[in-house]
């Protein structure tokens, strides 16, 4: 267990640290507000995950120890948007059908948006 823990530590750490390099450089390339370096991040993340979480149970398989450091890890510290958005197509894939993904794509983006307004207005009223 502790094997597990740091290899996804490892990954973590070198995924949120190239998060923040590749997310700021893109961010000083565009004029005004858009989020372009969040979004990079985010889209580069989902192709990542694609490529490890395709390698594993395939006959070029990659090590359960390997794939912990890079789709829990490394994608993990990356993005959590790219676990999101595998977690959605692992639900198609193990047999549900396409409303309960979308159902939960969703509703984990509305929810999380009225998370994040909550959490805001909650911090203000204490203010």
């Amino acid at each position: 267990m502790f094997k597990d823990i740091l290899l996804v530590g490892i990954g973590s750490f070198a995924g949120g640290s190239l998060r923040m390099v590749v997310s700021k450089y893109l961010q000083l390339c565009v004029a005004g507000s858009f989020p372009l370096g969040t979004m990079v991040v985010n889209v580069l993340g989902c192709f990542l995950i694609g490529i490890v979480s395709s390698l594993s149970g395939s006959e070029s398989s990659i090590s359960p120890a390997v794939r912990l450091l890079l789709a829990t890890g490394f994608c993990g510290g990356f993005t959590t948007f790219s676990t999101f958005m595998n977690e959605n197509v692992m639900l198609m894939k193990d047999g549900d059908d396409f409303s309960t993904s979308v159902l939960y794509l969703f509703a984990s983006l509305f929810l999380g948006f009225v998370a994040v307004l909550a959490g805001r207005q909650l911090v203000l009223a204490f203010r």
